[in-house]
């Protein structure tokens, strides 16, 4: 789901700058997030295809990648701070504080949202039979059951899909820290290869296991080495109804572990090509990361549609498991174009107002769908012979109007106070543990 940071994870003012950039970019997977649902309801009154053509239509039906990109974007900022660590023997991250600062970001927007859903729209889950589903949703685990994928509010899976992440990327860093300090103990070369190597390692377990937990789901009496009954287990934690997105996660520590390179090779002249190649064929990585996720798009298009390309009619089976992990390639190349491209390639995603987006995104991403849904409910029978483009441009109205302002009051009433107290408790763990060292 989310990038759930704010822009301090760096600290000298160029890097700030960059995650100002990186605000827009997410800001941008929110919105599209937003559009595929609008999209999904409008969808049911033919609005897409063939009326707005292939090529729009295909487009419209690939909002949801949107989670995708927030994957990628959550891999790169928070492992920043990692990547610094293991390539230059920096101060490694605290992980209790690293587990404090997710607890306070996304635990307390979540609860409350959740608490105000049950009560409001679905009380069903306050009866005992339900009480196992509404269990999951309290511990994180909903996108692991076909009982709670996708139910209550559609966009919770990823929530689950993000906390997890968090729990395993201290554990993963640690995991780095031993082969790189073993193989790459005195060149920073062979430790910037040593952990592209872990990193690719986590990509292709994200094909992988995307690939065997498609297969598995499909055939639930098949199984391997292990009674069906402990692959169950081992399918509930490791890929949940739909993956972990591991790779998605992994292409974005991979950028980071690029830019924190390219940063630092570029003063201490070691490896310092990296960041002037990438610079210079920024534009280029650009042009191919949107002709990858248009190629993608088109594909996705095929599969909603059945009317597009026949090339993409020998491959829609494999869409399923290999589509999905073919986005955060695209957007990676994008992302790090942006991030080492020129002022004109940054400037859009600077855009003050992207960037407010940016901010109140959590929350904006929380609450959407529920209130779209609700007020398609209200104006269904009146909107049923109205003109599609009409009843389009209604239901953004109804985001700009009621989304946004109620996203940005939860925002700040619900999430910003929880952020900041969660800053506080760890600014006192810092000072304790400076007054604890000795002199």
């Amino acid at each position: 789901m989310f990038a759930l940071l704010k822009g301090n994870i760096l600290q000298d003012n160029d890097q700030k700058s960059t995650i100002a950039v990186l605000d827009g970019i997410r800001a941008i997977a929110c919105l599209s997030v937003i559009a595929f649902h609008i999209n999904l309801i409008t969808l049911k009154m033919h609005f897409w295809q063939p009326s707005v053509g292939t090529i729009a239509s295909a487009v419209a039906m690939t909002g949801y990648t949107g989670v995708t990109l927030f994957f990628v974007l959550s891999g790169l900022l928070l492992f920043l701070p990692y990547a610094k660590a293991l390539l230059f023997d920096g101060q490694w991250p605290s992980t209790r504080q690293f587990y404090l600062r997710r607890a306070f970001r996304i635990i307390p927007g979540y609860y409350v949202s959740l608490c105000l859903m049950v009560l409001l729209l679905q009380p069903q889950y306050l009866q005992p039979a339900h009480w196992k589903e509404l269990g999951l949703f309290l511990v994180f685990f909903m996108d692991s059951s076909q009982q709670t994928y996708q139910h209550l509010n559609g966009p919770f899976w990823t929530l689950a899909v993000e906390w997890q992440f968090y729990l395993l990327l201290p554990l993963l860093a640690l995991a780095f820290r031993k082969f790189v300090g073993v193989i790459g103990r005195d060149s920073l070369q062979r430790r910037w290869w040593t952990l592209c190597a872990c990193l690719v390692v986590v990509i292709a377990w994200g094909f992988g296991s995307r690939y065997l937990g498609k297969y598995f789901m499909a055939h639930p009496t098949e199984t391997f080495l292990v009674p069906r009954s402990v692959l169950n287990v081992a399918l509930f934690f490791l890929y949940g109804q739909n993956s972990k997105f591991l790779e998605s996660f992994a292409i974005g520590m991979l950028i980071a572990s690029c830019y924190i390179l390219a940063r630092r090779a570029n003063t201490e002249n070691v490896l310092n090509w990296l960041g002037a190649k990438i610079s210079q064929y920024s534009v280029w990585l650009w042009r191919a990361g949107i002709v990858a996720l248009l190629i993608m798009a088109l594909w996705n298009g095929h599969v909603w549609f059945h009317n597009g390309l026949a090339l993409f009619d020998t491959i829609i089976p494999v869409f399923d498991w290999l589509g999905d992990s073919l986005f955060p390639l695209g957007y990676g190349l994008c992302v790090l174009a942006v991030l080492f491209g020129p002022a004109e390639l940054k400037r859009p995603f600077e855009w003050a107002p992207l960037r407010w987006v940016g901010l109140i995104s959590y929350s904006l991403y929380i609450w959407h769908l529920p209130i779209i849904a609700y007020f398609s409910g209200l104006v269904a029978h009146f909107a049923a012979g109205w003109n599609p483009y009409l009843s389009y441009v209604l239901f953004w109205l109804c985001a700009a109007l009621v989304v946004i302002p109620f996203s940005y009051l939860f925002y700040k009433c619900i999430e910003l106070p929880w952020t900041r107290l969660g800053g506080r408790l760890r600014d006192k763990m810092r000072k304790k543990q400076t007054e604890m060292r000795p002199n």
